[in-house]
């Protein structure tokens, strides 16, 4: 037991000493988590657009269109900036930029109200952004129910005040936000791009080691063998994954708690609890990194890989697109990833104050995951040295006599 601890400790000191001496892996496992999570909650600090610019096509001209343009022009999220005669007219001036959207009214849409049909108001959005679509279809759909309104109690003929408001809003609501007070974008993406982020530089980080191994056939260093040491994948693979996870710990206090400190994102969370949760997490994006890492055939190719993998990873985790509508098969490659499990348990711990208890099943797949992904992780170590470490091929021991 003794010789395994200090194995352990040789290959977590070791690693630690290649971390610092390469100053892309230094720059990929701690100048990325501190700072991209500030620029990218930076980006998103306002929460809400406000005085989108649209561009009216109202091809009705009548005084009910014109009442519907100058009242939507008058929200805080939409500023009309231009009537034109045309959709092609309107598209060219999407497309210069000057707008961000196009509101249609028909020909038909005066006449529509006045014989009690329901109308139609078509809305374009440039889609370069979720924000420009969320203000101006809010917008327009609050018009058009004040408008709705309005014209009930005309066609009904007024009464007293008090059943001119009950024609005008037949059931009472108020609007409550659970969690996301402000109703903002930052509040509810950026905690679960901030757990994405931990496991994509994770990968950036030992994926870039791996390549470098491999790009200069450096294979006695992973081994140890040109040092003398006989040490088994398996203590290489724990004393490894102990040092980056160990550099992420650091890391993940700035990211997950400093970082939403600093931009007012919402934490209700009890700290204990994200930093149980956390723990689990950080071993399985750890080893599922190192595990993914080995097929980094060339130092560049791991950023090939974050690339085309980020993207569907955040789609997958069922933030940005909902979960109860992704189907079933895409369920299940979504929880062979740790930001899944990691993103649901964060989320509903910080954002939602959810115990242990209640995100005990997301606790469990991660510790599932940490199981898998070091055996994975080992048996690819194993594989990789065995088969290009001339030192190491015929030396190693046994799996027994570790």
């Amino acid at each position: 037991m003794k010789k395994l601890l200090l194995d352990i400790y040789y290959v977590w000191l070791h690693e630690l000493k290649v971390v610092f001496r390469d100053p892309a892996v230094v720059l990929l496992f701690l100048i990325v988590p501190l700072a991209y999570p500030v620029l990218y909650a930076f980006l998103y600090n306002n929460e809400a657009v406000h005085e989108v610019k649209v561009i009216v096509v109202d091809e009705s001209n009548s005084a009910l269109s014109r009442e519907f343009t100058r009242k939507v022009d008058g929200a805080a999220d939409v500023n009309v900036v231009a009537h034109v005669a045309d959709m092609e007219e309107a598209r060219e001036a999407v497309r210069r930029k000057e707008a961000y959207g196009i509101i249609y009214i028909p020909a038909s849409f005066s006449i529509d109200l006045n014989t009690a049909q329901q109308t139609a108001v078509l809305v374009y959005s440039d889609m370069s952004s979720m924000l420009f679509y969320k203000a101006m279809l809010l917008t327009c759909m609050e018009v058009s129910l004040e408008m709705g309104a309005d014209i009930r109690v005309n066609d009904m003929g007024h009464g007293t005040r008090a059943q001119d408001a009950s024609t005008m809003e037949a059931v009472d609501y108020e609007w409550v936000s659970f969690y996301n007070v402000s109703n903002g974008f930052a509040s509810f993406l950026v905690p679960a791009i901030l757990i994405l982020v931990i496991q994509q530089t994770l990968l950036l980080g030992i994926g870039t080691i791996v390549g470098t191994h491999n790009d200069k056939k450096r294979f006695t260093v992973a081994s140890h063998m040109s040092e003398g040491k006989n040490i088994h994948p398996l203590k290489l693979t724990i004393g490894k994954g102990f040092c980056y996870s160990t550099l992420y710990i650091i890391t993940s206090a700035w990211v997950l708690r400093v970082v939403p400190y600093l931009f007012n994102l919402p934490q209700i969370g009890d700290p204990l609890t994200i930093a149980v949760f956390l723990f689990p997490y950080i071993l399985a994006a750890t080893f599922f990194a190192m595990t993914l890492s080995y097929f980094c055939s060339q130092r560049e190719f791991v950023m090939l890989l974050v690339v085309f993998t980020s993207v569907p990873f955040l789609f997958m985790s069922g933030i940005s697109w909902p979960w109860v509508s992704i189907p079933p098969v895409l369920k299940a490659i979504a929880y062979l990833l740790p930001s899944t499990p990691g993103i649901h348990g964060f989320v509903s711990i910080n954002t939602m104050g959810a115990t242990l208890s209640d995100v005990w099943f997301e606790y469990v797949v991660l510790w599932v995951q940490v199981v898998v992904y070091w055996a994975l992780a080992t048996m690819m170590y194993y594989w990789w040295i065995d088969n290009y470490d001339p030192k190491y091929k015929g030396k190693h021991p046994s799996m027994s006599k570790f």
